[in-house]
């Protein structure tokens, strides 16, 4: 590669600072400026002594009649049409800092009028029309009264003022926006009449002639010359320092970014590849730098030259940032760092997008400096932003048609659309509208309403690509930090990062679309002053303090319920239902304990709230009746203790383990391993069966059943052997072996043990069943099996078409409805035939043939 190494780079850059700090030093000192005197307002929360002397706000309160001055200009400024925006916002400003200075005065002797509230309370309450108190009483009731108005008359006149402060300050951006939607909705000359192209060529002319005639008057000035021969050198060298890094800074840049992009895979290159990539913004903004410098140092510019150079670092810094983002956004290599889905042509197209616009903003700031509104008038600027319009829409509409190819090729390769793609979507759509309708709209005069279009649009479009690699810094720095590029991309902290950042975005994106400052900065005053809740004024400060002491106060709380769970409570003689229980119930009064705290320790008044309390109570009694009886029904259950954590219960033809009581509900994990969640309230008012509840022990019924013509005391003995042979049964009360009948197959027989753990019976019962079948086998007792006699209620017609021979077998010619098939009687047709056995029939071998072959 040709051209300076990257540490040829580092000592020009050192060089350059080098010059520009010897430039600092070599400029000729410019002549002091004077000012005209400005009447100020004075200071909130200052006075003047009698000798002069400023008395702080800690002293003597707000200046009520510096106030009240600046209060009347500000009303007079509002009411005459003909002040300027930049007046009424230097009244508001003035405005907002006695807005904020009344605001603290308004809570001035708070501590003294609650103690003296409380003193007028402990007194008791006044005494009734017609009722009369003890002189004492009286007095000093009164005396504390006339204290209380006294201490109260600061802070009743600092809302007063605040209030006023407030509703001028509405009053100006309520004038402020008219003015700016008037001048969205103003009529332009059309540019697009031939009639005002000469005006717009006058001014170009005009502009251009008196950046000619100011060279040449600076160049006949002989101090002028002077300047220039003096700083000559250093000129040169600024300029030839300026034109490397212009030229070649951006390409060392891109080429040092594309080699550790190349190497992506090595841990943390994308990092360093990203913030290298910087360069490319950094390194031709400082030779622009150098250049304005460098232009500034001859001393040959006038007026409209020196505004024309001062904005060459802005137009210089938005261009290369335009090109770099471009890059970033339409990477010139492979794809999967890109992102959108494009090709390479579309993603060359897309970078040559983004930086010509970059080029239009620029020269439109360039118009705007070297043109005079007043002074080339109305027609003339209208011709001119034309031009630069058109192209922008252009650009727009084109860069909004990438963003829809990007969501189609996406569906092309089989992927399914997201929110993401479905955001770029709507994007796309909305910056193609804005690229045809902005140009129209100037076209046909309406020129502010189409730059108020077209440049935010652009501007966002930057903005929202910024989000996008900042979000992407993020996810690969989690990824290095937890050494899982794949998984540390999509895990929750970028995410949620990400999200905040998007948030943080939201400002900046008002300002683009032509919010004001003072806008932003009023929305804050008003989150900074809080809300009104009762009588005390809750700001995010007292929100802040709140959430610490609950959060410490909940910390304490669970580090007392775990002590109590692994320490104190195992040394008792609790059972683990009990424990668990008084664990929760520590949680509970901990919480309720550690929010009144923070709730008193904010100063947050709740009075004011038992009307909405009242409200909210018959709302709870008839729509959340079925949560609070659950509620209640948990706090029975952590009480009563009628079913506790780890019981076998069965509840609603549910059968399982209790695993968790909640204040809503109880989890129980069934023997399928499968949890149930139990309203508490089931519990409370249903039937519950706990086997477990106060002891282990059970009863097991095995039923048996053995074969008739078995020996039932033989059965017995072996049956009463197995039972009490089993290791958890109880033998007092011994096994009961219990001959319940006879049944249609078999003797029953039961088998009825208690056993120490019932929790086990299944396992047992297993066991007894094995037990059973060896035993009987062995002891030749035999199992019965399900028997049936078949009677068949029609045998004479069964018999009678058994007996008749079969049929000759038809020709093949025969037509089909000549075939005869004998029909055999259904057994239930006739209800009134004699029934026999199926041993009644005659043995007649082909019959009893036949009839096989039928079953």
């Amino acid at each position: 590669m040709t051209g300076l190494r990257p540490p040829g780079l580092l000592r020009a850059l050192a060089l350059g600072m080098c010059l520009l700090a010897g430039a600092a030093g070599a400029q000729t000192p410019a002549p002091p400026v004077t000012t005209p005197d400005l009447q100020l307002a004075p200071q909130p929360g200052t006075a003047k002594q009698p000798g002069g002397e400023a008395m702080g706000a800690a002293d003597a309160g707000p200046d009520y009649a510096a106030w009240e001055a600046l209060a009347s200009r500000a009303e007079a400024a509002t009411a005459d049409r003909t002040s300027t925006d930049s007046a009424l916002d230097r009244m508001r400003a003035q405005l907002a800092d006695w807005r904020e200075a009344l605001l603290v005065a308004q809570s001035a002797n708070s501590t003294r009028i609650a103690t003296l509230r409380t003193q007028i309370a402990a007194l008791g309450p006044a005494p009734a029309e017609g009722e009369t108190e003890a002189d004492e009483l009286a007095t000093r009731r009164t005396e504390l009264t006339d204290q209380l108005v006294r201490l109260q008359a600061p802070g009743i006149a600092a809302d007063e003022a605040y209030r006023r402060a407030d509703g001028l300050i509405s009053e100006i951006d309520r004038i402020v926006r008219e003015r700016q939607a008037d001048e969205l909705l103003r009529l332009w000359p059309m540019p697009i009449n031939p009639a005002n192209w000469p005006a717009a060529m006058r001014a170009l002319t005009d502009t251009g002639v008196r950046l000619w005639a100011e060279t040449r008057t600076a160049v006949a000035r002989p101090a002028a010359r002077q300047q220039l021969a003096d700083n000559l050198p250093l000129i040169l060298a600024l300029l030839v320092f300026a034109m490397v890094l212009i030229w070649r800074g951006r390409h060392w840049m891109e080429h040092l970014t594309w080699r550790l992009q190349e190497h992506a895979s090595a841990r943390g290159a994308k990092i360093w590849a990203l913030l290298v990539s910087l360069g490319q913004i950094v390194i031709p903004s400082v030779g622009v730098m150098a250049l304005t410098h460098a232009l500034q140092l001859t001393g040959l510019l006038g007026a409209v030259g020196s505004v024309v150079v001062e904005v060459f670092p802005a137009i210089g810094f938005m261009f290369f940032a335009a090109r770099w983002l471009g890059g970033r956004i339409f990477p010139k290599g492979s794809t999967k760092d890109s992102a959108l889905t494009l090709t390479p042509e579309r993603r060359a197209e897309g970078r040559f997008h983004v930086a010509s616009f970059g080029v239009l903003l620029g020269l439109d700031m360039l118009r705007a400096a070297a043109m005079d509104p007043v002074r080339v008038g109305d027609a003339a600027q209208a011709v001119l932003s034309l031009p630069i319009l058109v192209v922008g829409g252009l650009q727009l509409l084109r860069i909004g048609q990438l963003l829809l190819l990007h969501v189609r090729n996406g569906a092309a390769a089989g992927g399914t659309p997201g929110y993401r793609d479905r955001l770029i979507v709507i994007l796309g759509r909305v910056t193609i509208a804005v690229g045809v309708v902005g140009p129209v709209l100037a076209a046909v005069g309406y020129v502010s309403a189409g730059q108020a279009m077209v440049y935010p649009a652009a501007m966002s479009l930057g903005l929202a690509g910024m989000l996008y690699i900042l979000q992407t810094l993020v996810g690969d720095v989690y990824a290095l930090a937890t050494r899982n590029e794949e998984a540390g991309r999509e895990a929750l902290i970028p995410v949620l990062v990400g999200f905040v950042l998007t948030l943080a975005t939201a400002p900046l994106f008002a300002l683009i679309w032509g919010a004001r400052l003072a806008d932003m900065t009023e929305l804050w005053t008003r989150f900074r002053e809080g809300f009104q809740l009762g009588e005390t004024r809750v700001s995010p400060t007292d929100f802040l303090f709140f959430a610490m002491l609950f959060a410490f106060g909940y910390g304490l709380t669970r580090l007392f319920q775990g002590a109590l769970k692994t320490t104190i409570l195992p040394k008792t003689s609790l059972d683990q239902g009990g424990q668990n229980a008084i664990v929760a119930g520590v949680g509970y009064v901990g919480i309720f304990l550690a929010g009144l705290v923070a709730i008193n320790s904010a100063g947050i008044d709740l009075s004011g709230l038992a009307i909405v309390a009242g409200a909210l109570s018959v709302g709870i009694g008839f729509g959340l009746q079925n949560i609070v009886s659950n509620f209640v029904s948990g706090i029975i259950l952590l009480i009563e203790r009628p079913v506790s954590e780890g019981d076998w219960i069965e509840v609603g033809g549910v059968q399982g383990v209790v695993k968790a009581i909640s204040v809503r509900s109880t989890r129980i994990q069934t023997f399928d391993r499968t949890d149930v969640i139990v309203p508490n309230t089931d519990l409370i008012a249903g039937q519950v069966t706990n086997w477990t509840h106060f002891n282990l022990s059970g009863r097991l019924i095995v039923p048996i059943g053995v074969a008739y013509g078995s020996d039932t005391r033989k059965v017995e003995r072996i049956l009463r052997e197995i039972a009490e042979a089993q290791p958890l049964a109880v033998l007092n009360p011994p096994p009961l072996i219990a001959f319940m009948g006879f049944g249609a197959d078999a003797m029953n027989f039961e088998i009825r043990v208690i056993l120490r753990d019932v929790n086990f019976s299944l396992s047992v019962r297993t066991e007894i069943n094995h037990a059973i079948a060896t035993r009987f086998a062995k002891e030749g007792v035999d199992m019965p099996f399900a028997q049936r006699d078949l009677w068949i209620r029609n045998p004479d017609a069964i018999r009678e078409a058994l007996s008749k021979p079969a049929p000759a077998a038809r020709p093949e010619s025969a037509p089909a409805a000549l075939a005869v098939t004998p029909q055999i009687p259904q057994r239930d047709q006739v209800a009134h035939e004699s029934r026999a056995p199926l041993e009644d029939l005659p043995p007649d071998d082909d019959a009893d043939s036949d009839t096989e072959d039928s079953r």
